[in-house]
C-alpha cells in the first residue's frame, strides 16, 4: 500500500489532465452548471430562473405550446412544467387557452406583461451566454452552438 503524496499543484487545474476532463457528458454537465448558475443570478431580480425563463420564452414564441410539448422539448417532468406554468400564470405572465384541436388540452400563451418580462430576461440571458462563450471566437461560437444543437436534437 502506498501513501498518497501531496500534489505538486493545488486547485482544479490539476484535474484537467484526468480522464474525466475529456468525457463529453462531464463537460456538458459542467458547462451547463456554470451557465445556469450565471443565468440564474442575472434572472433572479426578475423573479425568474432558467427553467421558468425557458417556459416563458416558448410561451412568447408565438408557437402556442401545450404543457406536454414544453415537457418534451425542455426534457422536464410534466409535473415540473405544471408548477412552472402555474407560477408564471399566477404572476400574470402566461395564460392557458383552449386548444382548438383538442378541447382537453390547453395552449400556453404569453400575456403583454409576460412579453415585456421576456424581453428584459432575454437581454440578461444574452449577457450570460456571452460571458459563458467569451473564450471562443465568433466562428467558434457559431460552430459550438451548431454542434450542441446536433447533440441535443439528434435525427430520429
Amino acid at each position: 500500500m502506498t501513501t498518497p503524496t501531496a500534489p505538486a499543484t493545488r486547485g482544479t487545474e490539476r484535474f484537467l489532465a484526468s480522464e474525466l476532463a475529456g468525457e463529453a457528458n462531464f463537460l456538458i454537465a459542467r458547462a451547463r452548471s456554470r451557465g445556469s448558475a450565471e443565468a440564474n443570478a442575472r434572472l433572479a431580480p426578475l423573479g425568474l430562473r432558467v427553467r421558468s425563463y425557458s417556459v416563458l420564452s416558448l410561451a412568447c414564441s408565438g408557437l402556442h405550446p401545450t404543457q406536454r410539448e414544453l415537457a418534451e422539448f425542455l426534457s422536464l417532468d410534466p409535473s415540473q412544467i405544471v408548477a412552472l406554468v402555474d407560477n408564471l400564470e399566477k404572476d400574470g405572465h402566461v395564460r392557458r387557452i383552449p386548444d382548438p384541436n383538442d378541447r382537453r388540452s390547453k395552449l400556453i400563451d404569453s400575456t403583454e406583461a409576460g412579453q415585456a418580462l421576456y424581453e428584459r430576461a432575454r437581454a440578461l440571458t444574452c449577457e450570460s451566454e456571452a460571458l459563458s462563450l467569451a473564450g471562443l471566437s465568433a466562428a467558434e461560437q457559431r460552430q459550438f452552438l451548431a454542434l450542441l444543437n446536433k447533440a441535443a436534437f439528434p435525427p430520429n
